[in-house]
């Protein structure tokens, strides 16, 4: 639930920064000179792309989440069960060992958005953040062909 009123909480700031930044723009597009247009059209392409980019990853988000609820409803997830250090990092060996498992039945159903899935939790759970992501982009890709179907 933290995680979501964090969200929240960033989603209602961007949003005000998109207002205020859209009202310096009009401000700048009213202005006589071209340099101040120039400005307000940069501003206005600023806010659009920022507002993309907080679109594209709350809708990734959300995909996550769905998916984890319909993998929980199977019991296909992952225990997190891993050891621990005293801070709470998890113990790089055992994740390398519980992400081989991962990255084999990945290759052995290359078309199951659950695989991918856990593949996507193994590489997070051994630090790779970059492919963790794009194991869940696969996933997200597989399980919307999935649910076309």
């Amino acid at each position: 639930m933290k995680t979501k009123v964090g969200v929240a909480a960033i989603v209602a700031l961007m949003l005000l920064f998109a207002v205020l930044a859209i009202g310096s723009s009009l401000a700048f597009l009213q202005a006589p000179q071209p340099t101040a247009k120039v400005l307000g059209v940069a501003v206005l392409g600023i806010v659009a792309v920022g507002l993309w980019t907080l679109w594209r990853e709350l809708r990734f988000g959300m995909t996550m989440e769905r998916m984890g609820r319909v993998l929980e409803a199977e019991g296909g997830l992952p225990e997190d069960d891993l050891p621990r250090s005293a801070a709470g990092r998890i113990d790089r060996a055992a994740a390398d060992a519980q992400f081989e498992v991962f990255r084999v039945q990945a290759e052995a159903s290359p078309e199951d958005w659950r695989s991918w899935y856990r593949l996507s939790l193994g590489y997070d759970a051994s630090g790779d953040r970059s492919r963790a992501r794009k194991a869940m982009r696969d996933a997200a890709r597989l399980y919307a062909a999935d649910a076309a179907a």
